[in-house]
């Protein structure tokens, strides 16, 4: 009997050991899914996983982001992929979790991104942050109302201006936008010739109509909703940007390009209440897709050529992602374009920058 339970204690012994060695190898097998490590796509007999950050629910970046992963999933192919679309802080919190592998494609504003890749205005480091596609434009202009006294940029000094809300990382391009102009700005109270008021555009249109701030920046789409519900309810005044200031910024920042918004639309009709000719406005910092530099090269390229072949699928889903063509795709904001991307962009004769 003695001999039976030794024998039974020395197979559960064994059998344990066996156990916490198969536990440990499917723990280490579990955190090394992939040639990429954190970085990559995870895996499992479903296929890859692939977390694209978007930005807060109700915004422009959100809401063109669910429309990508919706597309890459719904036209898939023989690609072995499922595509998630992930609600995040916006450009500045996808940029580090892309950073830190937590996902493997972000959307951002190029002109933070274009900092970030550099290491300047606040970032700590240079994160190997890589372009995927070039999306629609942010078409920025400051408005006030007509009796503010505001006539120009340079007015605003001294006056309170409404410049986002806080984190978005505004400051990035309304810092250089506004110190040309002669009004200083860093994205601190303490470093502005102004006062400014962190406001979403909804909020900042009613801080004008009350009274409580004396301008204020606004970006999007044409027309974008904002304006068109402050020109509704006051007589609105849109800031001019100095020619020459304008031409200047153009020409020394990749993510500054030229845009015009037509006193009218195609039908005929304003496209904002009060705009009496077309305004010299300027792209201050494209909607794009981005990526890390270590993600791998073919499940870029295949992303690539799913979103480009699939854009008008991805259109129906938000107006947007119109700007996904042949003139604006490729374009260069300052980010370093991902090898997977650029070597799709070569193929079908798109890529603007060379060899």
């Amino acid at each position: 009997m003695a001999a039976v339970f030794k024998k039974s204690v020395i197979h559960r012994s064994s059998t344990l050991i066996v156990l916490t060695f198969l536990a440990l190898g499917l723990g280490f097998n579990a955190g090394c899914s992939n040639e990429k490590g954190a970085k990559g796509p995870s895996s499992s007999s479903g296929g890859k996983f692939v977390t694209l950050g978007s930005a807060p629910v109700g915004g422009v970046f959100n809401q063109v982001g669910a429309a990508i992963a919706s597309v890459a999933n719904e036209f898939k192919g023989e690609n072995d992929w499922k595509v998630q679309a992930k609600g995040t802080q916006g450009s500045k919190d996808n940029i580090r979790k892309l950073e830190k592998g937590e996902i493997q494609l972000g959307m951002s504003n190029s002109a933070i991104s274009y900092y970030a890749a550099r290491g300047l205005s606040g970032w700590d480091k240079e994160y190997q942050i890589r372009a995927v596609v070039t999306l629609a434009p942010n078409i920025g202009l400051f408005i006030t109302k007509k009796d503010s006294g505001i006539v120009t940029i340079a007015d605003m000094k001294g006056k309170r201006v409404s410049v986002g809300p806080a984190g978005a990382g505004f400051e990035m391009f309304l810092g250089p936008l506004l110190t040309e102009h002669g009004v200083k700005y860093s994205g601190s109270a303490d470093d502005a010739d102004f006062t400014p008021q962190n406001e979403i555009y909804t909020a900042a249109v009613q801080s004008l109509a009350d009274g409580n701030c004396d301008a204020a920046f606004m970006g999007g789409a044409i027309p974008t909703p904002a304006v068109v519900q402050a020109c509704n309810s006051n007589d609105i005044h849109f800031v001019a940007y100095d020619p020459e200031v304008r031409a200047k910024l153009i020409k020394e920042l990749p993510f500054f390009s030229p845009a015009t918004i037509p006193a009218k639309t195609k039908d005929g009709k304003p496209t904002y209440k009060g705009m009496e000719s077309d305004f010299e406005a300027m792209n201050v910092g494209s909607m794009q897709l981005i990526t890390y530099e270590d993600v791998d090269e073919e499940l870029i390229y295949n992303l690539t050529k799913t979103i480009w072949e699939n854009r008008a699928e991805v259109v129906k889903q938000h107006p947007a992602a119109r700007a996904i063509n042949e003139d604006n795709a490729a374009r260069n904001t300052g980010t370093e374009f991902h090898p997977g991307a650029i070597r799709f962009y070569k193929e079908i004769g798109i890529w603007p920058q060379g060899d």
